[in-house]
């Protein structure tokens, strides 16, 4: 199965979000998935991730057999916000353990240029 994004209407304070769903030796069909836009400013998730997660809740909709409308849900943006949030803190404690070089030591013994006098 191959999402293809077509774009997006606005409608007042949503987006719908246009797709056609490919399938090998089927005619393609046509999908919209709604989102109020008024979610993604609550749960800080940046506008152009839309399509993205709109193509998602198609794909696992579809997987899943779900007939009727598609729409992203508060619940679909704050596991995307969490997991979001995870990530960036999984990705911190990277960098926090991560060995560095070590300094040269200050003491003249440490030093690189105890040889040279300095």
């Amino acid at each position: 199965m191959e999402l293809r994004y077509l774009g997006f209407e606005q409608q007042e304070n949503a987006r719908a979000y246009r797709f056609d769903v490919l399938e090998k030796g089927q005619p393609s069909r046509h999908f919209v998935v709604t989102a109020d836009l008024a979610l993604f400013l609550t749960y800080h998730v940046s506008i152009q991730e839309g399509p993205t997660l709109c193509a998602n809740k198609l794909s696992a909709n579809l997987e899943n057999n779900v007939e009727g409308s598609h729409e992203l849900t508060a619940d679909d943006l704050r596991s995307h916000a969490s997991a979001r949030t995870l990530a960036e803190a999984q990705r911190a404690e990277l960098r926090r353990n991560t060995r560095r070089r070590p300094t040269p030591a200050t003491s003249a013994e440490g030093s690189p240029w105890r040889n040279f006098g300095i």
